[in-house]
């Protein structure tokens, strides 16, 4: 008997943008067409597909327009030299132009974990003030902004990604099945939804036919290389005079072991006077540990703009 694991539903239409350099981006809409349109990403080395305990529901109210960063999982691998932050940014832009010409120019709020979170404050930095305004709003979930110097913060977020990128190089890049990766997430992430396991391995791997087993989609020393780079401290004193609304959800920064990037969006909210909710008791993880209490922190904020579900 085949194995049961969670599915992922099938997209009400999909589509693929070619970046500049020929890396390939696929995007999928799922939800209503009619309702407030949400565009989604993911963090480093992970997949948007693994989030589904938290943007499937929401397609119940909204059009969910989803994709994995190049060399992210539904995306066919490109060039090591290609995978980094200015590509990142310039992809984004691209993604979205590319939403608006496929689906149609909509007023969207952009929703943003980690990676994908420093990638569209860096985004809105580069590009609303040349070419107008592109998301009405950010929802960014435990961004990882790299703290100036002299921040009491910056010690620990450098050593933090230099010892996640370390953790990287040293992943397992293959696999007999997606249910051993599974069981790597649920020894370390005790606090994610049951479903989220085997949907984040799933996500994160491709099947090989001709080895007849999975390798890694973004590999290893990709996720490594992105870890590592992440250190623009100019993006910290930008975040309170950014020309878009962003609203920031973290992880608990009282919880006992907290990560960095719920230190850090404390502080940010604090020193900019910026729009911020910690979620109690969750990780870095929390769409996936609570997605229920993440959507109303989001809905909160888009409410404000007219861009929750009524």
């Amino acid at each position: 008997m085949p194995s049961q694991h969670p599915a992922v539903p099938r997209a009400r239409h999909s589509f693929e943008v070619k970046m500049e350099d020929g890396a390939i981006i696929r995007v999928r809409q799922h939800g209503v067409g009619g309702a407030p349109r949400l565009v989604l990403s993911h963090g480093n080395g992970l997949a948007i597909d693994g989030y589904l305990p938290f943007w499937g529901p929401l397609c119940d109210r909204y059009e969910v327009v989803l994709f994995d960063f190049r060399n992210h999982g539904h995306n066919p691998l490109h060039r090591e030299d290609a995978h980094l932050w200015t590509h990142f940014v310039d992809d984004l832009e691209a993604v979205f132009q590319a939403i608006g010409r496929e689906l149609g120019v909509k007023r969207s709020a952009g929703v943003f974990h980690s990676l994908s979170g420093v990638t569209a404050a860096m985004h809105a930095r580069k590009y609303v003030p040349v070419s107008g305004k592109r998301f009405e709003a950010l929802v960014l979930f435990d961004p990882p902004i790299f703290p100036p110097e002299g921040h009491p913060l910056r010690s620990g977020q450098s050593d933090d990604k230099n010892s996640l990128a370390g953790r990287a190089r040293r992943r397992t890049p293959r696999y007999a099945d997606p249910s051993i990766l599974a069981a790597q997430f649920r020894k370390y992430n005790p606090r994610w939804r049951p479903e989220a396991y085997e949907l984040m391995a799933r996500a994160t791997l491709r099947h090989d036919p001709r080895a007849a087993d999975w390798f890694l989609a973004c590999p290893r020393e990709f996720e490594a290389n992105v870890f590592s780079t992440n250190a623009d401290p100019t993006l910290w004193r930008a975040m309170g005079s950014l020309p878009v609304p962003v609203k920031l959800i973290c992880g608990d920064p009282n919880l006992e072991g907290a990560m960095p990037p719920a230190l850090i969006g404390r502080a940010l909210a604090l020193e900019h006077n910026l729009p911020y909710e910690a979620i109690p008791g969750t990780t870095h993880f929390l769409q996936i540990e609570q997605p229920e209490k993440c959507t109303r922190a989001m809905e909160s904020f888009l409410a404000e703009f007219e861009l929750a579900a009524r």
